[in-house]
């Protein structure tokens, strides 16, 4: 198969969807690894390294996209890219299409078979492409609280782990997965005093035995995360409904709420948010403000930190690359269970059940289209 590794084109996206090691795991596999120059630049991959791995360096990002028959990605595809979308393309990247209508649709009408990193699931119900984003996003967003905290940039001026004698920062996180886990193991790590919010009672209960620190967990409902808020210097939003718009759990009568000078950082913005008055930002313009709260959501928080987040997506997603390659679409969805609940869109519809609803569109399961 001939794979495609373009250069990622999100505003200050420095990740790149395989490593030189990667490149060189499906080159011995038998395939062609097209690599759009400068492509791992962001991540500190050379040119040089991917052509000693067996990859072919491509001049151009169309001439990357247009001659491959797979192409692998980081993040989802932007509307300059829409163009070289085409019928029998084979997508493998994160989609987020719940919050994506209009991408959606382009997938659709160009029937390209689409699969996404974050709806491939393990019969457990864990999501192994998802979940090491999740763990970047999660430790990211508390040092990107302390750092809006401070009172040089906009924050209420206040340490996160506090000192002797003054108190430390309130952190509140919704959401106790994964990234829930993540910022709770930094905040505590800092010293701040730490609220969980979760509905799973039993994950509560986990998390209150395997976290150490000033820890405080309470059970999801509309009162407590009101109460919880009213008090923090920082809200951390880390809901997560899988392959599905998140819930808008935070209000803006909420917000409205807190004290000014507070920061929110909302890693489910991929999924559209689990805060009313949230919209996605970029790098280059990372916040904004609403009652004089600091809001931040960054769509690709890990493309900050690009070389871990390169290597611990790469590590996760190239056996699945692999097997994509090696046994073909049809095949390789038919062999995993958990690569079948990748994807999203093929043959022109919607094969998943949570992007349907988002839009109102039919669902047609995958095994029908198969057959």
């Amino acid at each position: 198969m001939i794979i495609g590794l373009p250069k990622e084109i999100k505003d200050k996206e420095n990740r790149v969807a395989c490593t030189p090691g990667g490149v060189h795991a499906l080159v011995v596999a038998g395939h062609r690894v097209l690599v759009e120059t400068c492509a791992g630049q962001g991540s500190g991959f050379t040119d040089a390294e991917y052509v000693q791995a067996g990859g072919e360096i491509v001049a151009t990002h169309e001439d990357t996209w247009n001659r491959a028959e797979m192409v692998i990605k980081v993040k989802e595809p932007l509307a300059s890219e829409y163009p070289m979308l085409r019928k029998g393309l084979l997508l493998f990247t994160y989609l987020h299409l719940a919050a994506e209508e209009k991408l959606t649709r382009e997938l659709m009408a160009k029937q390209v078979m689409s699969v996404a990193y974050e709806t491939v699931e393990l019969p457990d119900g864990s999501l192994p492409l998802l979940t090491p984003m999740s763990e970047v996003a999660g430790k990211m967003s508390i040092q990107i609280a302390a750092h809006y905290l401070e009172r040089t940039n906009g924050g209420r001026g206040k340490l996160m782990g506090g000192v002797p004698g003054v108190r430390p920062a309130d952190v509140v996180i919704i959401g106790g997965g994964t990234v829930g886990t993540a910022a709770a193991k930094v905040a505590l790590g800092m010293g701040a005093d730490v609220t969980i919010i979760d509905k799973d009672l039993n994950r509560l209960r986990y998390l209150s035995e395997v976290l150490h620190g000033s820890l405080t967990t309470l059970a999801s409902n509309p009162y407590n995360i009101t109460e919880a808020v009213k008090f923090a210097d920082v809200v951390v939003g880390a809901v997560l409904v899988k392959g599905a718009k998140a819930p808008k759990l935070m209000t803006a009568e909420m917000v409205k709420s807190m004290t000014p000078g507070s920061v929110i950082v909302d890693v489910a913005i991929d999924q559209g948010g689990s805060v009313e008055t949230i919209k996605p930002t970029t790098h280059s313009n990372p916040t904004y403000l609403v009652d004089g709260v600091i809001h931040y959501g960054v769509t690709n928080m890990p493309g900050a930190v690009p070389r871990t987040s390169t290597y611990a997506l790469s590590n996760a997603t190239l056996p699945y690359m692999l097997k994509l390659a090696n046994l073909g679409f049809e095949q390789a969805v038919k062999s995993d269970r958990a690569l079948a609940d990748g994807v999203n869109v093929y043959q022109g519809q919607v094969t998943y059940p949570a992007v349907a609803d988002a839009f109102g569109l039919a669902y047609t399961p995958l095994d029908q289209l198969l057959s």
